[in-house]
């Protein structure tokens, strides 16, 4: 029997998640059936993209590397969340250890604040290569590949540590149950029987920091873009050019569009059910690594040819 402790204390040793509260055990055996298929799509459609631009020297460019980059991201966020979620479902696992929920709800934020900024990375990179073409291989060199690759890793390691430590020094003394399928960051610290502002603020801080920077940046790169793409003397031209960028702009909208409707409807609707706003985060944070290695891998063109190499390949 779990022990849902709701007596004082001030270091829980751990916490209890309820998955979907609400929700009998038998729907969420049938939740888990599409959501571990999520995870298997993600695993293979982003282990497959590292090992083709691994072994294919013609791959190895800036926009390859930052798309490994966001595979690995999307290849660390997953597993942050479900296995575990899926332990809830299947085995009834609802327990997690307080440092361990800390970790995760850590390598949640972190991951997902470094996927926002390799998707500016990906702007900058088509910015440069439609609105200056004839020095994108002197103006992204590896070194300057590098160093926006480290200010993306660091920007999402620094800004979102205060989060664990914060969420540790509250005293935790009305319940151990959070009614989540993940340690969320709002759902933890809400627990605590202290005012939490410093948290709040400061996550808010940290959204703000990571989406209003990233979005406008992206923004006005793809003004400037479309103001090149529409220059062009012909229709093909401005269809060819615009389809080099059709890959990123599908990853920016599966990203975007979700994190900001959960993070609105999570401070500022307060009349949204519970479930839809659980159902909400998972989404945004399920979804991309999932339909990132299906979106490059259709539409981009060196990396479907290769795919359709490899599977033709196993076919004789």
């Amino acid at each position: 029997m779990l022990n849902i402790n709701t007596t004082n204390f001030t270091n829980p040793s751990s916490f209890i998640l309820l998955g979907f509260p609400g929700l009998e055990t038998g729907a969420h055996v049938w939740i888990s059936i599409p959501l571990c298929a999520m995870y298997v799509i993600a695993i293979f459609g982003n282990f497959t993209i590292l090992l083709i631009v691994r072994k294919e020297q013609n791959l190895h460019a800036p926009m390859y590397y930052f798309l490994c980059m966001l595979a690995i991201t999307d290849l660390v966020l997953s597993t942050s969340i479900l296995p575990k979620m899926l332990s809830i479902f299947w085995f009834n696992s609802r327990e997690i250890d307080f440092s361990a929920c800390l970790a995760q709800l850590y390598f949640i934020y972190c991951f997902t604040a470094m996927e926002s900024g390799i998707l500016v990375a990906l702007a900058f990179d088509r910015y440069v290569a439609i609105c200056d073409p004839l020095r994108h291989s002197t103006i992204l060199t590896n070194p300057v590949v590098a160093k926006i690759s480290l200010a993306v890793v660091l920007r999402g390691v620094l800004l979102l540590l205060p989060y664990p430590f914060l969420a540790r020094r509250w005293p935790y003394c009305r319940t151990n149950v959070i009614a989540h399928t993940f340690c969320d960051h709002l759902a933890v610290v809400k627990l605590a029987c202290a005012d939490i502002s410093l948290s709040s603020y400061y996550g808010l801080v940290a959204l703000l920091l990571v989406n209003v920077p990233d979005v406008s940046f992206i923004t006005l790169s793809y003004i400037q873009i479309l103001r090149a793409i529409f220059s062009l003397p012909t229709k093909e031209a401005r269809i060819k050019t615009f389809g080099t960028c059709s890959s990123h702009l599908c990853v920016i909208l599966a990203f975007y569009i979700p994190c900001l409707f959960s993070s609105l409807t999570y401070r500022f609707g307060h009349n949204v059910p519970l479930h839809f706003h659980i159902i909400t985060v998972n989404m945004y944070l399920l979804v991309p690594p999932m339909l990132n290695p299906i979106i490059y891998g259709v539409r981009t063109k060196q990396i479907r040819e290769r795919l359709i190499q490899l599977f033709s390949q196993k076919g004789t």
